[in-house]
């Protein structure tokens, strides 16, 4: 089986890739070029000769860069396509909505009019997002919620997500939508609230630190781990039709929740490290999202592997770590 991945670098194209190479894939990823070769989620995979260039290959090209994704995507001919790029941090989106906008809905819509012109169209995940939903009046929010984004990021995930819906039902093509919420791990970007927090408590316990700044401290997600959600999207092409899931935990903690539990697994009380700066807070915030993954559950067999708990000390002991190593 063969699969092409966008995004394969972040934090959940180098959690698919694992999981798509223990299964026997071909895995081919779409990365841009920089003047840093720096791929750290990789590395585990660039010094091994029996993967490296053997069943895991990495191409060139932009979101925006159209001649060179088709170029790849006809070369490689993939069965699976995993669409998982684009700009997504939901705060930075109020500072660049254009490129937002442009690398996340018509990034999507180039590679959904590629795969359409294919002789033998893969299947195609897109990975949408919780913030499809903006603030929403009902709780917890299913594949049948009405979409109301409230962000540049949720607004382009919204039309990404119609327009897979669109193709699915006008071309008559596999394209699913996996409506995540949040989702975390060790590998997650720095300058998500998450990561921040946990990388603080170790870095405030090493010594390295001693406070941290954050907005507001009553917003409340739906955080899973990354790993598990992968899972569920690699689950979803394996299905005998096309649809989309809602892919959450059902539980939602509050950021106060995430300090405290972050905090306390190094011995510390967080009250003695926080300091509150507006500047970190919303224009517009969903104060409460909550996902129902019944759907998931029942029609894909997926469940998660760890609580909320175990998966802020998985992230908090791996900081402890890498910020201890010389």
């Amino acid at each position: 089986m063969l699969a092409l991945i966008t995004g394969i670098t972040g934090q959940d194209g180098s959690y698919l890739t694992e999981l798509l190479l223990e299964k026997g894939y071909e895995v081919h990823g779409i990365v841009r070029r920089s003047s840093t070769l720096e791929r750290s989620r990789l590395n585990q995979f660039y010094g091994d000769t029996g993967v490296y260039e053997k069943r895991l290959f990495l191409h060139y090209a932009d979101l925006s860069d159209t001649t060179t994704i088709r170029r790849i995507t006809n070369k490689v001919q993939p069965a699976e396509f995993y669409h998982l790029a684009g700009q997504s941090h939901v705060g930075l989106s109020f500072e660049i909505p254009e490129s937002t906008c442009d690398l996340t809905a018509m990034g999507s819509l180039r590679i959904m009019e590629i795969l359409r012109d294919l002789p033998n169209p893969p299947r195609f995940l897109h990975a949408s997002s919780r913030e499809i939903f903006g603030t929403p009046g009902i709780s917890p929010q299913d594949e049948l919620t009405p979409i109301n984004p409230n962000s540049p990021y949720g607004c382009a995930k919204a039309f990404a997500t119609q327009m897979t819906k669109i193709y699915r039902e006008a071309h008559g093509l596999f394209f699913c939508n996996a409506i995540c919420y949040n989702h975390e791990s060790p590998r997650r970007g720095e300058n998500f609230v998450t990561r921040k927090v946990t990388l603080a408590a170790a870095r405030i316990k090493l010594g390295l630190q001693e406070f941290v700044s954050l907005g507001d401290l009553d917003s409340a997600r739906d955080w899973g781990y990354a790993k598990d959600y992968v899972q569920a999207m690699w689950l979803m092409l394996q299905q005998e039709s096309p649809d989309d899931y809602v892919i959450a935990t059902g539980e939602s903690r509050t950021i106060r929740d995430l300090l405290d539990i972050a905090f306390s697994h190094v011995g510390l009380n967080w009250q003695d490290h926080v300091k509150i700066d507006p500047r970190f807070k919303r224009p517009a915030d969903a104060h409460e999202l909550l996902g129902a993954p019944g759907k998931a559950v029942k029609q894909l067999g997926w469940k998660r592997s760890v609580t909320f708990e175990e998966l802020i000390h998985l992230m908090v002991d791996q900081d402890l770590k890498s910020v201890s190593r010389p």
